[in-house]
């Protein structure tokens, strides 16, 4: 394995929760308002450090989209999903962009999200992947 060469952001940073790798500026956020299984998600223009799994079909609420996993450089946790493809015309928009779950981040201000009691993991989720 080769040595890691890590990008460092300036300014505003979402960051791996488990090993703090940067990995997205405040301003690249695109969204807030995206869902997975674990509750909140943001889309973002642009995301660094990260390696892309392999792409897959998935069936989201928002209809069916090609979307690889991404994954934190520094210690390899699945951090969220980039698409890759929309397949319906209204979602072309997130083609390119990468998602990253909120519980799997940490915030700008250094906090972590966490799924509270009240949030229901499994069900209504706007993009469920």
């Amino acid at each position: 394995m080769g040595r890691l060469f890590a990008v460092s952001l300036e300014g505003k940073i979402y960051s791996c929760r488990h090993c703090r790798t940067h990995l997205a500026l405040c301003e690249d956020v695109v969204s807030k308002s995206f869902h997975c299984r674990h509750g909140k998600a943001y889309l973002f223009s642009k995301v660094v450090n990260v390696s892309v799994g392999v792409s897959e079909e998935r069936h989201m609420m928002t209809g069916m989209h090609t979307v690889a996993d991404i994954f934190c450089v520094g210690c390899g946790s699945i951090v969220g999903w980039k698409y890759e493809t929309a397949h319906d015309k209204s979602q072309k928009y997130k083609e390119g962009k990468s998602v990253l779950e909120r519980i799997k981040v940490a915030g700008p201000d250094g906090s972590n999200y966490w799924v509270s009691h009240e949030t229901h993991v499994g069900g209504s989720d706007a993009d469920d992947a």
